[in-house]
């Protein structure tokens, strides 16, 4: 028997309309799901956002309080997509009071927030999914299964790029994204973090790592209002970038694979930069997320002059057959977020996680503290 399960949103800039459509779509995609998720309420503190929001995607009812929702009965999972720095507090008290989080990364400023909403979840026996979406693409689920058959060989090197624009304009307004307070650790939390999932999911665990980090532009203007997004200002007071706009990382694996990550929010010409290869003794794979549906794939016994065949991925590739039903047909980003909204709700029927869990969410921030740390001391830092 199917039974509908409460849901509310907090925070309602991007990623919140990202995570609501993702309700709307995700029981076309999974009809086997033994849950439905209703719409019950949205939290947006900005005058008029929620509104909007219950207008336009029928939610039954809205708050500019998130605390309103820790007291809802009628709420049983909740999507946390507002600012990182309230990520621990609404994290925290939603899975206190028994509700299901469904929670976007890095989950807080540091691995000590992320410990403290895996703990909260732990103890209230609730289920929590983290927004770890690019492990979600159907050719990364098949890069992982080359890599775990032994079909590459044994795994030597990986290199994972994150590179945007997002912050490349100089007139990019002074939001809290730039603030160490509320912003945490700039690119670091923003695209490092995938990166680092994508690492583990990947290859296993990170054992050491060595990073440096850089600030490129160094003041920006406040803004007048409200802001969404990456908006622009112009004519007001400068203020300091608190965090980072770039990182590099080398990486060791407790495989003894070695590892390069790059991130950086302020690349001219990159938009959506983001992509891996992963190297081993015998083949080699390659993904980027712009032709998110194809995999560079090189295997064989050849080694040198090996040839590259890229394949188009379909059905039987991750959840690709959820959406389309033959190879080559395009997947976008939002797709991604419908597979994570699936394992969310599967989470909370099964009462067994699936999908990226707060523990990745530890991992993920414990490599960006320990970057943090390298960066500092210019040394190696070991993790674990």
């Amino acid at each position: 028997m199917v039974r509908r399960l409460g849901v509310a949103v907090v925070g309602f800039g991007w990623m919140g309309r990202v995570h609501t459509q993702a309700y709307q779509r995700v029981t076309h995609h999974f009809p086997e799901l033994p849950v439905r998720p209703e719409l019950v309420t949205v939290a947006e503190e900005v005058p008029g956002r929620a509104e909007e929001a219950a207008a336009r995607f029928g939610f039954a009812s809205t708050t500019r309080d998130w605390r309103e929702v820790v007291t809802d009965p009628r709420v049983h999972a909740v999507s946390i997509t507002a600012p990182n720095f309230l990520h621990r507090e609404i994290g925290v008290a939603m899975a206190e009071a028994g509700k299901h989080i469904w929670i976007e990364k890095p989950v807080g400023l540091t691995a000590g927030d992320a410990g403290a909403v895996a703990d909260a979840v732990a103890k209230a026996g609730v289920q929590g999914t983290v927004g770890f979406n690019y492990r979600n693409a159907p050719a990364v689920a098949y890069a992982r299964d080359l890599v775990a058959s032994g079909e590459l060989g044994t795994v030597t090197h990986v290199r994972i790029r994150l590179l945007s624009d997002y912050a490349a304009h100089p007139d990019g307004a002074l939001t809290w994204r730039y603030e160490r307070a509320r912003g945490g650790s700039g690119v670091l939390g923003d695209l490092a973090s995938h990166g680092v999932d994508l690492a583990r999911f990947l290859l296993g665990d990170i054992t050491a790592l060595a990073a440096d980090t850089a600030v490129f532009i160094p003041e920006r203007a406040r803004p007048a209002g409200a802001t969404a997004g990456h908006t622009l200002a112009t004519g007001g007071d400068l203020g300091p970038v608190e965090n980072e706009d770039y990182v590099n990382c080398l990486l060791r694996f407790a495989s003894g694979a070695r590892g390069v990550l790059e991130a950086s929010r302020v690349s001219v010409g990159e938009q959506n930069n983001y992509g891996f290869e992963v190297h081993g003794t015998r083949g080699a794979v390659f993904w980027d997320y712009r032709r998110m549906g194809e995999l560079g794939v090189s295997r064989g016994t050849s080694y040198q002059d090996q040839p590259v065949a890229t394949v188009f991925v379909g059905p039987g590739h991750g959840e690709y057959g959820a959406f389309q039903p033959g190879a080559a047909n395009a997947m976008g980003y939002d797709d991604l977020k419908v597979v994570e909204a699936g394992n969310f709700l599967r989470s909370v029927a099964e009462g067994v996680a699936h999908g990226p869990t707060l523990a990745d969410a530890v991992h993920s921030a414990a490599a960006l503290d320990a970057m943090t740390r390298s960066a500092a001391l210019g040394t190696w830092v070991g993790l674990g």
